[in-house]
């Protein structure tokens, strides 16, 4: 046997050093078939590794050493029945708060219920009495399979030993053959846990201030709620130039200094050129909307800090290399106090910004009427005529082109990018309005005729208003690379319905309003405003040309 050799399952390597990463030096397994990649992986690692036969005891021994050791211990079985024989152990681990990672090897999945020798579905099994189960698949061959099992290893071993310490199962899928070696190793990409109590420490935050000495920084703010003490603390740091501060539409973070629209400033740079690469990225806040800054940081992979509370690691660009557990608005001004990070970045990134609205505006001079002109006009008129209004935007078209406008785009703004589906835009628009209106929805014919029952719960007096930009069906299918060139487009994505939006909207007794330009889309967003009460305003466009001209848009300049 070579000194350097382990199993080739690329799995079993990152699952072993990942613990060993996180703390667990002591390991008990139980001997079996299936688990063979795992014992080699533990056995010539650098965990001590100790061999109990009958599992029901040796789940009893690991709780033992974790009671005493008060560190996580790892617990290894076979697939089949083995794992079962934990449950007691696992239980009881569960209510002292003993953070046991169970280990279970599996069959893959496509072998489960198939009368294969020692197969019953594990994953989950033991779902009662841990604080969560995994499931690493049996394929790991490519850059998206090893970053997914590398995320859920580190996140397992978070979720163990942070705040409410608890078992967790991992069930990783084995596929044969079973013994194979390697004299390759892998590098395991480390993501460091700062777990919160009270607050991160004050020993953590100098290290983490130190890190980011003289390298180059962007934050990047996901939807939120509004929160004016951040939204000022992100201003001062862009404008000290400590950071490149990127606010999507909905984060509700805008400001004089910082980056508001991030896909037309990208547009305006070369994203071969490395001067424009951060060191360190920063995201606080929920889901990123523009697929073109992921794209560039999925390419780039700085080190990414994740900044919040939350109960999963996000890994969003694929190179998480910390997670922060902390409320943003307390933690980010300490972090940037005195930064001496690289001023220069922020710089070009700034020039970038100014490059890219000077092109968004000419190209917008050059345009006819279409939805992109249509949302220019509906995002100016309420920056003007703001009216302690809160704003919604539905998902598909809507959202996307406020990420073009996020300097114009009023605050409060909300859209449900949670899960980023259609259904249920306008109900949650209805609901706002209902206790803390008044509103206004920006929404596109397709999700209003997808939530048409929610009209029925508008009364008389809803302060509500709704501006359909009706294009003809789903404008996004249009645009989107997935569907814009299938011969099936028209028919099964953009699904042109036949129902007239104002003639729906007026069978449930609410005032319409129709335009089909831009001046009398602004003269009609005027009349509407001053209605008492519910109001849609139908706003006509040609779908197929709107589409051509976002698609130019975000053509590279020549």
């Amino acid at each position: 046997m070579k000194e350097k050799e382990t199993t080739d399952k690329l799995q079993c390597q990152i699952l072993v050093e990942t613990m060993h990463f996180h703390g667990v030096n002591h390991a008990v397994v139980s001997p079996g078939s299936r688990n063979a990649p795992l014992i080699i992986a533990l056995s010539r690692s650098r965990i001590e590794t100790h061999i109990v036969v009958d599992e029901r005891s040796a789940a009893y021994v690991a709780l033992g050493m974790a009671q005493q050791l008060k560190a996580p211990v790892a617990l290894v079985c076979t697939s089949g029945t083995a794992l079962l024989n934990y449950a007691p152990a696992v239980a009881e681990a569960y209510y002292q708060k003993i953070p046991l990672i169970v280990v279970s090897a599996d069959r893959p999945q496509e072998w489960i219920d198939q009368d294969d020798s020692q197969t019953i579905r594990q994953f989950k099994a033991l779902d009662q009495f841990v604080k969560r189960s995994y499931d690493i698949p049996a394929r790991c061959d490519d850059d998206t399979a090893v970053w997914y099992a590398e995320r859920i290893a580190h996140d397992a071993m978070m979720e163990a030993t942070s705040l409410r310490r608890a078992p967790v199962h991992i069930n990783v899928q084995l596929a044969e053959p079973l013994n194979g070696l390697t004299t390759e190793p892998y590098k395991l990409r480390r993501i460091h846990h700062f777990p919160s109590y009270d607050g991160i420490c004050r020993d953590d935050i100098i290290k983490l201030k130190e890190q980011l000495l003289h390298k180059r920084v962007m934050i990047i703010a996901g939807f939120m709620e509004t929160n004016e003490p951040l939204r000022q603390a992100l201003n001062a740091i862009a404008a000290n130039d400590y950071a490149v501060v990127l606010t999507e539409t909905i984060s509700n973070m805008a400001d004089d200094f910082t980056i508001n629209a991030i896909d037309r400033t990208l547009l305006a740079i070369d994203e071969n050129d490395k001067r424009y690469y951060p060191d360190v990225v920063i995201t606080i806040g929920g889901a990123i909307v523009s697929r073109k800054i992921k794209a560039f940081l999925r390419k780039v992979k700085p080190d990414h800090w994740y900044v919040g509370l939350n109960d999963v690691t996000v890994d969003c660009f694929q190179s998480l290399t910390r997670r922060i557990e902390a409320n943003p608005d307390t933690f980010i001004p300490t972090l940037f106090q005195d930064s001496l990070t690289v001023k220069s970045f922020c710089t070009i990134w700034q020039d970038a910004h100014t490059a890219g609205l000077r092109r968004h505006h000419k190209y917008l001079e050059k345009i006819g009427w279409s939805d992109m002109k249509a949302y220019e006009t509906i995002f100016d008129f309420y920056q003007q005529n703001p009216d302690n209004l809160i704003m919604h935007l539905s998902n598909g078209t809507t959202i996307r082109y406020a990420q073009l406008f996020g300097d114009r785009v009023i605050a409060p703004n909300f859209c449900n990018r949670g899960v980023s589906g259609i259904d249920g835009c306008t109900s949650t628009a209805i609901g706002a309005a209902m206790v803390n209106g008044p509103a206004v929805l920006i929404t596109g014919d397709m999700s209003f005729l997808y939530d048409i029952s929610a009209l029925s719960a508008i009364t008389p007096k809803l302060q509500l208003k709704i501006v359909v930009v009706d294009n003809g069906g789903g404008g996004i299918f249009r645009f989107i690379d997935s569907t814009s060139s299938l011969p099936e487009l028209e028919k099964y994505f953009v699904v042109k319905r036949n129902l007239d939006v104002e003639k729906v909207a007026a069978s449930f007794g609410i005032k319409t309003y129709r335009a089909d330009n831009a001046d009398s889309l602004y003269e009609q967003l005027s009349n509407m405003m001053v209605e008492d009460g519910p109001a849609v305003l139908v706003v006509k466009t040609d779908g197929k040309r709107s589409a051509e001209i976002l698609k130019n848009y975000f053509k590279p300049i020549k």
